[in-house]
C-alpha cells in the first residue's frame, strides 16, 4: 500500500534539515531577495530544523554582515504599504508590531511617511470613496461609510474628521 502518513511526514522533516553552513547560505539569499524582519528569519531558520544555538548564531552573523537589518526592514515596509496599499499609520504600526518589530524601529519607520504626502493620500482616498457613494442619498450614512473605510485603512479619526470640516 505504501508508507503511512506519519512516516511520510518524518521523511519530509528529515529532508528539510540543513547543516548550519547550508542554512547560513540559504538565509543570506532569503534576506538578500527582500527586506525581512528578525522574526521572519528566525522562523525560517527553525523550519530548516536547526537548534536554538545555531539559529541565534546564524541570526547574529547575517545581522553583522548587514543582510538583516530591522530598521531598514521597518522603513521599507512602512514606505511600501503606504505607497502601494495606501495604508494609514495605525495599520502600518499594528502590522509591524505583529511582525515583532521593536518600538524604536517602528517610530523611525513612521518618519519615512511625509506629512504632506500622507494628507494628500488621505484626501484622495476620501474623495474617491465619496464618489463611489454618490448614489447614497443620506449624507450621514455616506459620511459614516467613508469614515469607516478610512479607519479600516488605518487612518487617524481626528485627521479624517478634519477633512470633513474643510
Amino acid at each position: 500500500m505504501g508508507a503511512c502518513p506519519d512516516s511520510r511526514n518524518f521523511e519530509m522533516l528529515q529532508k528539510k534539515k540543513l547543516s548550519p553552513g547550508q542554512a547560513l547560505q540559504k538565509t543570506r539569499l532569503y534576506c538578500a531577495s527582500q527586506e525581512r524582519s528578525h522574526a521572519e528569519v528566525k522562523q525560517k531558520l527553525h523550519s530548516y530544523g536547526l537548534g536554538k544555538n545555531d539559529v541565534e548564531q546564524i541570526l547574529s552573523q547575517v545581522i553583522e554582515e548587514d543582510y538583516l537589518n530591522e530598521e531598514r526592514f521597518a522603513a521599507a515596509y512602512a514606505r511600501g504599504k503606504f505607497r502601494m496599499k495606501q495604508w494609514g499609520r495605525i495599520k502600518i504600526r499594528y502590522e509591524l508590531k505583529q511582525k515583532r518589530v521593536s518600538e524604536y524601529c517602528i517610530k523611525k519607520a513612521m518618519k519615512e511617511i511625509e506629512e504632506e504626502e500622507y494628507a494628500k493620500t488621505l484626501r484622495k482616498l476620501l474623495e474617491g470613496k465619496l464618489m463611489d457613494l454618490k448614489t447614497e442619498k443620506n449624507a450621514l450614512i455616506r459620511k459614516k461609510k467613508a469614515v469607516d473605510y478610512l479607519l479600516q485603512k488605518g487612518y487617524e479619526m481626528e485627521m479624517i474628521l478634519s477633512f470633513f470640516k474643510e
